[in-house]
């Protein structure tokens, strides 16, 4: 065993020397720079910032995240048990010429390498969520690594083992929080819908202010025989009308957010056809609950036949009658999402939460209500109503995705208003994952009825205003809209 790591040293030294020795065209140059560029990790911040804006789908975002959070893991090990198992000294840099050898020298012990270590964590986090921005990420974290090496601060065996311990971060951090492909596609029943290659018979209404030419010219390439109408988005739901009835239309397509996925839902269920989505808009929920993130998505799924049954909400009040596929409340609800959305850039999660809940603190007061069921008569103070088309899986102030879209139940969340109705707002923004509590609720229901509305409430579905009359009706039609997806593949 003594022998073996004797010639293990000794191939270590040897490697260390034979890259000493040798000068590549451009590295000397360009590989110093680039491992100074990696200290403390800013490299690699820079390249999830990039990321993140360069690519606007979810898929990236997460990618540059989860990167992030292997690179925090991989360095908090290498820093507190790696460097002070094994103290290891700093090669000798006498054989590495001037011109590479970084400004200041190293001063903590030689292994493992913690720029590799969070090199290949960021790379192998990348990855995990998406191959193309992995395989991008990939040439530049070896160069890192490699970069070590020529400039005369760790032994080839040092940068081996960080990156060994960089990939094993990158999994960990997967076992905690798994990623999108590790979680079960929608719970949705697989249903018949027509297979439409090259996209035969399918009429795709397009919503401008949500969508751009190149999305458009992306659905003329992927999809060259379906037909596409651009219209504005006061002229939706009579082009979606005309669509539906339309002779040769055997599937309704719309290209939009969620509200103009809301209209177009309402057209398909009226004429009993199926609907594609095609995410185009700020807010599309609905479309990743159904795990189509990329337009190849549909595309796919669409030419394929794939499709599956979907349960919608439905809602009465006064003489308005509606639908939704995401979500209705009452409240601050719609004031919560907005402010979350502006602190997320900022904040993750419950900190975001925080600030929401915050600023809505400043301009709104609870409404009162009078329940339903037991105690009905005695009106209470309530901050939001959150009735959501099937179960949520986070269970916070805001809920996130829905693994099942035709579990036949209706998610509601109720925020008491109380003694002290600001601190209960707070309060369940910092509660989180309390699903009962004295100021946040949650159970599932099939129906739910409101009584005592006060005149003037705003009501809000999928993205969309109206009116609440004192009266409030919510059930659901179950399985009742077929939709395109890749949920069954």
């Amino acid at each position: 065993m003594a022998r073996l790591g004797g010639w293990l040293l000794e191939l270590d030294c040897r490697i260390y020397d034979g890259v000493a020795a040798r000068t590549w065209p451009g590295a000397d140059r360009v590989l110093p720079r680039l491992s100074r560029a990696a200290n403390h990790g800013v490299l690699w911040f820079a390249t999830a910032a990039g990321i993140a804006t360069a690519a606007s789908s979810p898929r990236a975002r997460r990618a540059a995240v989860r990167g992030v959070a292997s690179l925090a893991l991989a360095s908090a090990t290498v820093n507190t048990l790696g460097k002070r198992s094994v103290r290891r000294a700093r090669p000798v840099w006498d054989a590495v010429p001037p011109i590479r050898r970084l400004k200041r020298r190293p001063v903590t012990t030689s292994f493992p390498s913690g720029h590799s270590a969070s090199a290949a964590a960021f790379a192998t986090g990348v990855a995990l969520e998406s191959r193309g921005w992995g395989a991008a990420v990939a040439p530049l974290a070896l160069a890192v690594g490699l970069s070590r090496v020529y400039t005369g601060v760790h032994f080839p065996s040092d940068v081996l083992a960080g990156g060994a311990l960089g990939v094993a971060a990158a999994f960990a951090v997967r076992g905690m929080v798994p990623t999108r492909g590790q979680l079960p596609v929608p719970g949705c029943p697989v249903v018949d819908a027509p297979k439409l290659p090259g996209g035969r018979g399918l009429t795709l209404v397009v919503n401008t202010a949500a969508t751009s030419a190149h999305q458009v010219e992306e659905v003329r390439e992927a999809l060259p025989h379906a037909r596409v109408v651009s219209c504005e988005a006061s002229e939706l739901a009579d082009v979606l009308e005309e669509a539906a009835t339309a002779d040769d239309t055997r599937a309704l397509g719309v290209c939009g957010g969620d509200g103009s996925v809301n209209t177009a839902a309402v057209a398909a269920l009226r004429h009993g056809l199926p609907l594609a989505v095609l995410p185009g808009g700020r807010m599309n929920h609905f479309a990743h609950d159904l795990l189509i993130e990329h337009p190849r998505d549909l595309f796919r799924a669409v030419e394929n036949g794939d499709a599956v049954a979907v349960d919608v909400g439905r809602f009465r009040t006064g003489d308005t009658r509606g639908h939704f596929l995401n979500a209705l409340s009452l409240g601050v609800y719609p004031q919560l999402v907005r402010e979350r959305a502006r602190w997320t850039h900022l904040a993750w999660g419950r900190a975001a939460d925080v600030l929401a809940a915050l600023r809505v603190l400043r301009h709104e007061r609870p409404l009162r209500i009078q329940p339903a069921g037991p105690g009905r008569g005695r009106t209470r103070p309530l901050w939001l109503l959150f009735v959501g088309n099937g179960t949520y899986l986070r269970m916070g102030l805001l809920p996130a995705r829905r693994p099942d879209l035709a579990d036949g139940l209706l998610d509601v969340r109720v925020v008491h208003g109380g003694r002290v109705p600001g601190a209960r707002l707070l309060a369940a923004a910092l509660a989180g994952p309390m699903t009962r509590s004295p100021f946040h609720t949650a159970v599932r229901r099939n129906s739910l009825r409101v009584r005592g509305i006060p005149p003037g409430t705003h009501l809000g579905y999928d993205g969309e205003i109206t009116g609440s009359g004192p009266e409030l009706v919510i059930d659901k039609a179950h399985e009742a809209l077929t939709v395109y997806g890749p949920g069954t593949i």
